[in-house]
């Protein structure tokens, strides 16, 4: 049996959560926080794994590293770049990166993810189940120069750095792990 591949984590947890009306971070979900789960969850698969918080965001401790956002509400890209930056420093050549708002994440889709990144050698890998995840994905440490070109240039998205990079969708049936929670409806 061959070893995983090392594989860093960044999980966005600064966003604003407007549909949800209050941070999503700190919402308790069967017991613990969105934060602590999805962390405790990529950290059984990725090591070392950065949480991006917004400046001021109060957290829970955690077993990660903790990195605040350096200006709120600009989006996702920034954010990334920021972890992508963290983990290629810590030697790292690729990252999971993810949103905080994922509580049935699970291992298994990270290595779904991660195997046909370095197979096909390409920057970018994201499930597609009708829909693109782009805060699901696998990413080349190395496109932290990229996102900040883009983000100089204006860009906020995270599909601006997916459309101008070798990007793969990975087609995977609908399933619970790839479910993010924008509302408290979307818990049941």
């Amino acid at each position: 049996m061959t070893s995983p591949v090392p594989l860093a984590a960044v999980v966005l947890a600064g966003g604003a959560s407007r549909r949800m009306g209050r941070d999503k971070a700190t919402l308790v979900v069967d017991g613990s926080t969105l934060v602590d789960r999805v962390v405790t969850t990529v950290g059984s698969r990725c090591s070392p794994v950065f949480v991006i918080a917004a400046p001021g965001q109060p957290l829970p401790e955690l077993s990660a590293q903790v990195l605040r956002d350096e200006v709120r509400g600009v989006g996702p890209l920034l954010a990334t770049g920021r972890g992508l930056r963290a983990a290629a420093e810590a030697g790292h050549q690729w990252a999971f990166v993810c949103a905080v708002d994922m509580p049935y994440l699970t291992s298994d889709l990270i290595d779904e993810l991660v195997a046909p990144a370095v197979r096909l050698g390409v920057d970018v890998v994201l499930p597609w189940d009708g829909r693109v995840h782009y805060l699901a994905g696998v990413y080349r440490t190395d496109l932290a120069e990229r996102v900040s070109a883009l983000v100089a240039a204006g860009e906020r998205s995270m599909r601006a750095l997916v459309d101008t990079v070798d990007t793969q969708r990975i087609v995977l049936p609908p399933q619970r792990a790839l479910t993010n929670v924008n509302t408290t409806a979307d818990l049941v």
